[in-house]
């Protein structure tokens, strides 16, 4: 992963245009207030990235914590929600430190992905902790094994021209082509489950999981599956 995070904490080329950018954000963050059921909720956004309309998700709870691993990214989250004290910004390092039992929610969308089949499982093992017994984690935007990189670019065009941006998507298609982006991505990969094995894994780390009927984000060929301590209901 720490590939990864190198690349999202320099000055990437990954989003087509500032509205890309900003349609993406905005849509994650109305799609995580669909998962809070309380305003007193303690929700956790675990490799959260740039975050943009986090200020909105915590309008819906009662405390919001930023996790993020890119010392960059963080410190524009510090500077950028300083004035918001329902807003905690924090590193992946510093969720092993947290009590136990003191999250309601906790988000992972398009993370799992960046990961080794290892690393997901010590992001499990610390998420169950930090889970209250009746909380959810929400995994969302894994890569399915039969879906590849044309599916994906067939979603953001789509999604670009529904929001007005196709001429950008276009040409920032032909620059990704030949980005450190897709250099890293042909070399390093991204990890993909089936629905099937990504719901062992989440057994294996003490879960219970069923599929979202919904993604989270603007890709609906990836999946979303939401997940709970495994004791519940026994």
């Amino acid at each position: 992963m720490d590939e990864w995070i190198d690349y999202y904490d320099s000055t990437h080329t990954l989003y087509v245009s500032r509205r890309h950018r900003d349609l993406h954000f905005k849509l994650i963050a109305r799609d995580i207030m669909a998962y809070i059921t309380s305003p007193d909720q303690v929700v956790l956004d675990y490799a959260c990235g740039e975050a943009l309309f986090a200020d909105e998700v915590a309008e819906s709870c009662g405390r919001l914590i930023l996790a993020e691993p890119a010392p960059g990214v963080r410190g524009r989250l510090v500077a950028r929600f300083a004035s918001n004290s329902k807003i905690w910004v924090r590193s992946l390092a510093d969720l092993r430190n947290m009590p136990a039992k003191s999250v309601d929610l906790i988000i992972m969308n398009s993370v799992a992905q960046y990961m080794t089949s290892d690393e997901l499982n010590f992001a499990l093992f610390v998420t169950r902790k930090l889970l209250r017994s009746s909380g959810r984690l929400v995994l969302g935007d894994i890569l399915r094994p039969e879906i590849g990189m044309l599916t994906d670019v067939y979603a953001l065009v789509r999604f670009a021209a529904r929001h007005g941006f196709l001429k950008d998507a276009v040409i920032g298609l032909l620059s990704t082509a030949l980005s450190d982006y897709r250099q890293l991505r042909s070399r390093v990969g991204l990890k993909r489950y089936s629905e099937c094995e990504i719901i062992a894994k989440l057994a294996k780390n003490g879960f219970t999981a069923s599929r979202a009927g919904h993604n989270i984000g603007h890709n609906p060929w990836r999946m979303t599956f939401v997940a709970r301590h495994a004791l519940i209901g026994h």
